[in-house]
């Protein structure tokens, strides 16, 4: 699930603010952690991903693409881009893939993402 910004629906729209809101945009649970990521062009999350439950990121994300753009691919398959100013929301069962150069905002789950960090560190051999 992803949005760009202007078809996030406007919730306040006053002279010098303005605020846009889409609700239910996934579900929060639990402590979150917050996470910046800087990822090259050509870089492939799916190998790193080898070994974990579905062999895909068994945690949720919810963010936004400061720049460039990344596809997801779901557990089903199915793919979706997300590039510069889409707010984003990755359900449990995902990969990632680089398309260009990005910087991204991530929520996620800490008790969930933490070890699919810790494996993909182990499996970079960092």
């Amino acid at each position: 699930m992803h949005i760009t910004k202007n078809d996030v629906p406007t919730k306040i729209d006053a002279p010098g603010a303005m605020a846009r809101q889409q609700t239910d945009f996934g579900a929060a649970f639990g402590v979150m952690g917050a996470e910046y990521f800087t990822m090259a062009k050509g870089a492939d999350l799916a190998p790193l991903l080898v070994g974990l439950r579905g062999d895909m990121c068994d945690s949720a994300h919810w963010g936004y693409v400061i720049d460039g753009a990344v596809t997801v691919t779901y557990h089903d398959g199915s793919e979706e881009q997300c590039v510069e100013g889409d707010l984003f929301h990755w359900p449990a069962g995902h990969s990632v893939r680089v398309d260009d150069d990005a910087n991204l905002v991530l929520f996620s789950p800490q008790s969930e993402h933490t070890p699919v960090l810790d494996h993909l560190k182990a499996a970079m051999g960092v």
